[in-house]
């Protein structure tokens, strides 16, 4: 057989196993509702933004009750904080965060989608993002900023981001795969 129809079989091969995946992707489950692309800022941080304080080493406190068994990620509304769950139900790691002007409901999630980078809704650039709710017409989600501010939402504004540190923004990256648990406690 010539060569040129061996090249010919595998380039068909290879075309019609990307259709397939392509068909079999499209048909999967969708992200949640995710801001509209918006020019990116300058790297400036915005004028009420503020360098994000390290949280203590002390300030990690115990797992929250009734948060659920197994791997997944924990985030307090009261106490504005997140562990990382290993499997034997201990943390890994727990992070203070600056929440935005919308909170999900308590109550299991899990990480439907991610974006490593983005304009947050205040417009400020974000990286590690993991999407996990929608409340209000708007996207849950953990981010950390770029620049390592955590600004205040702005009055009036309604954003669903959970800043958090630049460090942490990473861990909870590297964390969280689609389809991780999270559970979300008072």
């Amino acid at each position: 057989m010539p060569s040129w129809a061996w090249v010919t079989a595998l380039t068909a091969g290879a075309l019609a196993a990307v259709t397939v995946l392509a068909v079999q992707a499209g048909s999967g489950p969708r992200p949640p509702a995710v801001p509209t692309a918006q020019a990116r800022p300058t790297s400036t941080p915005s004028p009420n933004a503020t360098v994000a304080p390290a949280p203590s080493e002390t300030a990690k406190h115990e797992i929250p009750t009734a948060s659920g068994e197994g791997r997944r990620i924990v985030y307090s509304l009261g106490e504005r904080r997140v562990w990382l769950v290993d499997p034997d139900n201990n943390f890994d790691d727990s992070f203070a965060v600056w929440p935005g002007s919308i909170s999900p409901e308590k109550g299991p999630y899990a990480v439907s989608f991610r974006r490593e980078e983005a304009a947050g809704s205040d417009g400020v650039d974000i990286e590690h993002v993991v999407y996990f709710a929608v409340k209000e017409g708007l996207s849950i989600a953990f981010s950390n900023a770029v620049d390592g501010a955590s600004p205040q939402p702005a009055p009036g504004t309604s954003t669903g981001g959970i800043r958090v540190g630049i460090d942490a923004g990473s861990a909870i990256w590297k964390f969280a795969a689609l389809g991780t648990k999270i559970s979300v406690v008072d």
